[in-house]
């Protein structure tokens, strides 16, 4: 949609007619995006307790039980949430994903809110609602307890008081801004970026003032309040969060790499949202109604140059993407309602349908997880993960059972990652598996397997070299089988019995075993 077309419908136009440059007034309140939120939450809630944990939220409740103000790769707030959550209900999935689906309502009816400042009709903001309750960020984050589901609550709720003071011309909007990224850092340090990017486009599009203004000053001295006990555990501990994200960079990890994090861009939200959200970006960097949110498009181009230069993950500046769709809902209801209406809007429509289509095969539990075409996981590697960690543990309980007694007895698991150490710890008593420790991540500082194991059953390594490094003895002892065809991480990989330790644990742990990404 290029610009002849992006102009808004002829009621929000005289809504947001400029005077000396600033918009006067938002659109009328809307109930529309309350009944999408609340369905929004509702679907997720419902399909909350299929398949089962993801690795990320195994690794979350081995982290609650390690209570700390910081992680290698995370701040406090997500392993708390999973703590609260498995204490209030031991093992309930349902129990453990209710605040992100929560979270994806709020995201609904934040995004809504933002179209609204932008000028939008009640028409527009059920419109951006539906957009965002159909997005990818909002219903992959809705349905797994994870820190991007953090992130994308705290990024809309801080874009909304930036549309809001930049609109209103209200600096105390900035205290908003503050206290949401202050709270952010308790979670990831990915709030530092989205605060780079923001200072970043008022210094190129202005107004530069605020950068003086004494409500902005207070509100840095807030973030910087708030995020002093995460600061201060990562800086006494060198940073890990910076070499993990060394290691992403790397392509160490999923979604990482420059190519995925420029993919990423055009499925985060849908395929078929891209020509929404791109006339939302051409409409805030040139028309002149909306120069005063111009600050907004320029956050989003920083903050994608640093992930792209950086090699990050393509979904962190995401949540700055359903800002620029709430826009671009704007641009489309006014475009939808000129020319051939009809024909516009049946468009609309097509793209509507095939975005919760999409959105909801690949996104959402809904097909059965024993025939989960290939197809899902391709597009969504996290669907892959949440399916047979049970039968991932009898794998290693059939192997655990086969040695002989007095090994069995002293025998402990290692673990490649902190996926698999969770999945022991979450269903390994009940099959009689031995603790499992693992180098990955915070896994590391958890503990170290004790001085007279010997004898390991190891898991997550797909080549026997290293563990030839620390062990006179590897033998092949079996297979993962998580009794479905599906393509992930675990299914069909090795499982090894190590013996004769060369070295004690206390020398290779943190030099050899230890690992980031």
């Amino acid at each position: 949609m290029t610009e002849p077309v992006a102009d808004l419908a002829a009621p929000a136009r005289r809504r947001a007619t400029p005077t000396g440059g600033r918009p006067t007034a938002a659109g009328p309140r809307a109930t529309g995006p309350w009944a999408v939120a609340a369905t929004t939450t509702a679907v997720l809630l419902l399909l909350s307790g299929r398949y089962g944990h993801h690795r990320d939220e195994l690794y979350f409740l081995l982290c609650g039980q390690h209570l700390d103000w910081g992680y290698v790769d995370q701040g406090p707030l997500v392993p708390a949430l999973a703590r609260l959550a498995d204490t209030i209900a031991p093992g309930s999935l349902v129990a453990l994903r209710t605040p992100s689906a929560v979270v994806g309502g709020v995201a609904v009816l934040l995004v809504a809110a933002i179209a609204r400042e932008f000028g939008a009709g009640r028409g527009a903001q059920t419109w951006a609602a539906f957009l965002a309750a159909t997005a990818g960020i909002v219903l992959a984050g809705g349905h797994l307890l994870s820190t991007t589901t953090v992130d994308l609550l705290v990024w809309l709720t801080a874009a909304f008081c930036v549309v809001r003071l930049l609109r209103t011309a209200d600096s105390r909007w900035a205290l908003g801004v503050g206290l949401a990224l202050g709270v952010g850092m308790l979670n990831k340090l990915l709030p530092a970026l989205l605060a780079v990017g923001l200072l970043a486009g008022i210094t190129i599009a202005g107004p530069r003032r605020l950068l003086r203004d004494r409500w902005v000053l207070v509100a840095a001295a807030v973030f910087l309040l708030l995020a002093a006990p995460s600061l201060i555990w990562q800086a006494t501990h060198d940073f890990p969060q910076l070499s993990v994200a060394a290691a992403i960079a790397d392509g160490d990890s999923s979604y990482s790499g420059r190519l995925d994090a420029l993919v990423l861009q055009f499925v985060i939200i849908s395929p078929f949202t891209v020509p929404i959200w791109v006339a939302g970006l051409v409409a805030l960097l040139r028309r002149p109604a909306w120069r005063a949110w111009r600050p907004v498009a320029w956050a989003w181009l920083v903050v994608f140059g640093i992930v792209l230069l950086a090699g990050g993950k393509g979904y962190y500046d995401a949540p700055l993407l359903l800002v620029l769709t709430a826009a671009g809902a704007v641009v489309a209801s006014g475009w939808a309602s000129r020319g051939h209406a009809v024909a516009r809007r049946g468009l609309l429509v097509v793209g509507a349908v095939l975005t919760t289509a999409s959105s909801m095969v690949l996104l959402l539990p809904v097909l059965p997880a024993d025939r989960l075409p290939g197809f899902v996981v391709a597009a969504n590697y996290d669907a892959g993960e949440t399916i047979g960690w049970p039968a991932f543990a009898d794998s290693l309980a059939a192997v655990h059972r086969a040695l002989p007694v007095d090994q069995r007895q002293r025998a402990v698991i290692l673990a490649g990652n902190y996926g698999e150490a969770g999945a022991v710890a979450r269903y390994g008593p009940a099959r009689g598996l031995p603790r499992a420790y693992s180098g990955h991540n915070s896994m590391a500082d958890f503990g170290r397997p004790p001085r007279d194991a010997d004898v390991v059953i190891a898991v997550g390594f797909a080549r026997p070299d290293r563990l030839r490094g620390w062990f006179t003895e590897v033998t092949l002892a079996g297979r993962v089988d998580q009794r479905v065809a599906v393509d992930n991480d675990e299914n069909g990989g090795p499982i090894w019995v190590c013996r004769g330790l060369r070295r004690p644990w206390a020398e290779i742990w943190d030099t050899e075993v230890r690992h980031r990404g």
